[in-house]
């Protein structure tokens, strides 16, 4: 089941723009599609209602972002080619779609009355101080940016964060051991899919049925007492991947419910999923470092969901207009004189996530 193994990091980072993009292009079903004007401020790239994005704040999340990638593979990685365009052009898709997505938060803080606390602005205050003195005057001048941009653009970036803590900090499901369990296996397969020139095909009746056969000889060797670790290690397991560690809603349906009906040290019975017969072995059926850290990452992502409920009826009807001359226009030609990656850490040193924080204030109406 090589479909379950770790990929290279720069395949990760190709899939993450890949999918990034295609929620872009989820969103413009959801009317809340960036229309063409030319009823535009000179710079400014695009409008969502009554808040406006300017070509140095789009300047300073590209620079930092593509800096940052360029340390780790190489400003030859935006060339690759994608959909027809380059990974260039697709990363600016999901640059475009961060600072909507902030600048869709700013205009929900407002709605709310929800605004930084004193002690918020001054860290935002000294976040764009210190980040603008660590530019240097070619940066200044390619970006555009003086010291109001820097905390404009660190202020609303703050408001989207601490909004966000704010929605999701009072969503507190309740996972049980259970739920956030990880399990761990040794997985013996035989295939029941072969390469073509597709891609992969499966067997026919004949081929499986052959395949079927195999996999009992096995099972029956295991039943006959021959060690189910040396048969995984044999060329007789067509599985790339010996152990699996995994939790709920990873796996086929099949093959989740047989592992997580393990003990430790029984051997399943006959499993059949999309990639051929399998037979598996419990390596660990609980422990309780790794349920704490998946408990966490669940949580995690059910906070995500609430807000996403949240978010996605805020967006239905906003009026989205995108200067599109101008946005085809952003880009900048690398320099070594270019260099600034510290936009994000600069704030993370000044916004520590801290437990049960106060993270703004909802403004009282006279």
């Amino acid at each position: 089941m090589a479909h379950y193994k770790l990929c290279k990091p720069i395949f990760i980072f190709i899939m993450m723009i890949i999918t990034a993009c295609m929620i872009i292009g989820c969103k413009k079903s959801r009317k809340t599609e960036i229309v063409l004007t030319t009823d535009f401020e000179e710079g400014e790239v695009f409008r969502i209602e009554k808040i406006s994005c300017y070509v140095p704040e789009v300047m300073v999340y590209l620079v930092n972002s593509e800096n940052q990638y360029d340390e780790i593979f190489g400003s030859q990685v935006w060339q690759i080619p994608i959909d027809g365009m380059t990974l260039e052009d697709k990363y600016k898709d999901t640059i475009l779609a961060r600072l909507a997505q902030i600048k869709v938060m700013n205009l929900m803080a407002q709605d709310q009355d929800f605004q930084l606390n004193e002690d918020d602005i001054l860290r935002v205050k000294a976040a764009a101080r210190d980040y603008y003195a660590s530019l240097n005057e070619t940066e200044k001048q390619m970006m555009g940016v003086d010291e109001e941009i820097i905390y404009k653009v660190y202020y609303e970036f703050a408001t989207a964060d601490r909004l966000y803590h704010e929605i999701t900090d009072e969503v507190n499901p309740q996972i049980s051991d259970d739920e956030a369990r990880i399990v761990t296996v040794r997985d013996i397969l035989v295939k029941t899919y072969k390469p073509s020139a597709v891609g992969t095909v499966s067997y026919n009746a004949a081929e499986k049925a052959e395949a079927y056969e195999r996999i009992e000889a096995l099972k029956q060797k295991i039943d006959e007492g021959v060690d189910f670790d040396v048969i995984a290690e044999s060329v007789e397991n067509e599985d790339s991947q010996i152990q699996y560690s995994f939790g709920r809603g990873v796996m086929p349906a099949s093959y989740e419910e047989a592992a997580f009906n393990l003990t430790v040290g029984e051997i399943s019975d006959i499993v059949e999923t999309e990639y051929g017969y399998h037979i598996l072995k419990c390596v660990t059926a609980y422990d309780p470092e790794e349920a704490d850290k998946n408990r966490e990452a669940i949580i995690k992502v059910k906070k995500q969901e609430a807000f996403n409920n949240i978010y996605d009826g805020y967006i239905q009807g906003l009026n989205s207009n995108l200067n599109a001359d101008l946005w085809d226009s952003v880009g900048y030609v690398k320099s070594n004189a270019i260099t600034t990656t510290s936009f994000f850490d600069v704030y993370d040193t000044y916004f520590v996530p801290v437990t049960g924080a106060s993270y703004g204030t909802k403004v009282k109406s006279e």
